[in-house]
Formats: C-alpha cells, structure tokens, sequence
C-alpha cells in the first residue's frame, strides 16, 4: 500500500508499527537503546585507552557512560520504563513489578545492543588498535586493549565492589523514579539518572570499572573472545567474567529490598490499615512495588 499525500511523498510504502509481532518490536526497541548509550560509553573508553590523556581522562569515561545513559532513558522512558539493565529487569521480575515472559524479550534487546555497541566501536577505532597494540590483541600488560570493552578486577578486588556498586544504583534509581516519595522534576529523569551513573563512576569505579549491568560487560566479553583475544576474557582475574553478571543482580534486588523496607514502609502506606498494599507509583522504572504496611 502506497501513502499517497505531500509530506510522505508519493512513492513511500504505508508502514505502521502496529503491523510488527509485539514481542519483536519491543526487542528492537531495547536493543536500540541499548546500543545508544553503550556507543558512547564504550567509545570514551577507547578514546581514553587509546589516545591517552590527549583525548580522555577517568572523568571523561564517567562523563560518557552517564550521558550515554541519559540519551538511552531520554528515547526509552516514555516507552519501556528505561529498561537498559537487566539488573533492574530481573528486579522488577523478582519483586511482582513485570511478568517473568518479559524478562528474556527485555535482555535480549538489551544484550544485542550492548554487542553491536562493542562492534560498532571496534570498527570505528580499529586502526587506532592495531597501531597501539602493533596488532597484539592482549587482556593484561602495559597495552591490554580488553578492557575497553569489558571490566576487569584490580588485583585487590573483591566481590562486595559489584554488589555495593548495583545495590547504590538501584537504591537511588529507586527515589528518582517514585513519585509517592520526591522524586525527580518531570523530563528531567534522563539528566538525573546519568548523573547517577556519573556519581557511582567517580566514587565507586576503581575496583571494577562499577561494572553494575550485566547486559553492558558479558556481550562485548563475547565479541572480544570472537574479535581475537580470545579465551583469556573469560580466564583473567582467576576466570573472574562470572561475577560482573551475578553480583549486580544481587546487589540490585538488594537496593530494591533495603529501599522498600526503610523508605518505602515510610513513605507510601503508614495510614493503611491492611497488612499488604499493592500501589501504583508509575516510576519510570518501577512501576508498581509491594510493601508491607
């Protein structure tokens, strides 16, 4: 069907959406937003890694990962709730905010994003690479490129670094997006929650990079291991690749769970008589809570 009409033009197909399976258009939603703010978050670390301190600083990876972020929420939140974590996925699963069928629809977008984000930056500074690395694609020593692309341990790490880093996030995420507490000015979630992402970055990021998604670090892991690192993405750090997708997943329900039981209990029901309130917060990321009156 053709649309007729001076504004489509003539010859332009009639296409609506709507025509689109719903499940599929949701999953091309999500990977398009996550692609978005990890271009620009991966692409202030190679900029950092691979043109030194002429062309970035740690302030100025922060910076790209939380603006990334904010363009990522300012396209997504009117339409998903801003789901670009699937830490914060399988929270709202984990606590009745969104049904478990989602959860596969919602991390896959996301995880494919965050895969042609790895790409997509590996393309555009690929000569860059190979004349820093003189072709030598390593995970450690003095011109490791890997970690441009995923987190990897300080040799004093340990496993509360994720789990803190994701419990702070989720715990604050929460307050900006609950309009039954003070939550942030309307249209200005986008610039908040980058700021957030900014916030944990300089305060919490020297262990781990505060590797706090795990459908930000385990993709572009992947496409390392195919791009010609090889396995040692998954060996480095005493095979430490499991933990940045585990431990944010429990340090996000964590939040979730700390902010329910002193802010929440607080906050939304201290007048309700019954023993379990469901409330409607319409968060941009929460939608709905359950909490004990």
């Amino acid at each position: 069907v053709q649309r007729e009409g001076h504004e489509q033009g003539k010859y332009f197909p009639k296409f609506r959406t709507s025509d689109c399976p719903t499940a599929g258009r949701r999953g091309l939603k999500f990977l398009l937003f996550s692609f978005r703010s990890q271009v620009f978050g991966l692409g202030s670390v190679a900029q950092k890694v691979l043109g030194g301190s002429d062309y970035g600083t740690y302030l100025s990876i922060n910076l790209g990962f939380g603006f990334g972020v904010a363009m990522g929420v300012h396209m997504a939140g009117g339409i998903s709730g801003a789901h670009m974590n699937c830490a914060i996925t399988f929270t709202s699963c984990m606590l009745g905010q969104m049904p478990w069928k989602k959860f596969p629809i919602y991390t896959m977008g996301q995880c494919f994003g965050s895969f042609l984000a790895s790409v997509t930056i590996y393309g555009l500074y690929y000569e860059a690479l190979i004349w820093y690395t003189n072709g030598n694609l390593t995970v450690t020593g003095p011109r490791a490129t890997a970690g441009i692309f995923a987190t990897y341990p300080a040799s004093h790490m340990t496993l509360s670094s994720y789990n803190i880093a994701a419990t702070m996030y989720n715990l604050c995420l929460l307050a900006i997006t609950d309009k039954k507490n003070s939550p942030a000015l309307q249209g200005t979630h986008a610039l908040v929650i980058g700021v957030l992402v900014v916030t944990i970055g300089l305060s919490l990021g020297m262990n781990t990079g505060y590797a706090i998604n795990p459908s930000r670090d385990l993709p572009p892991r992947i496409f390392t291991s195919i791009a010609g690192w090889g396995n040692e993405v998954f060996t480095a750090g005493n095979s430490w690749w499991w933990v940045p997708v585990v431990a944010p997943l429990l340090g996000a329900v964590m939040g979730a769970i700390i902010y329910l039981i002193f802010v929440g209990s607080i906050c939304f029901h201290h007048d309700s008589p019954t023993i379990w309130s469901k409330t409607e917060t319409s968060g941009l990321c929460y939608p709905r809570v359950f909490i004990r009156s």
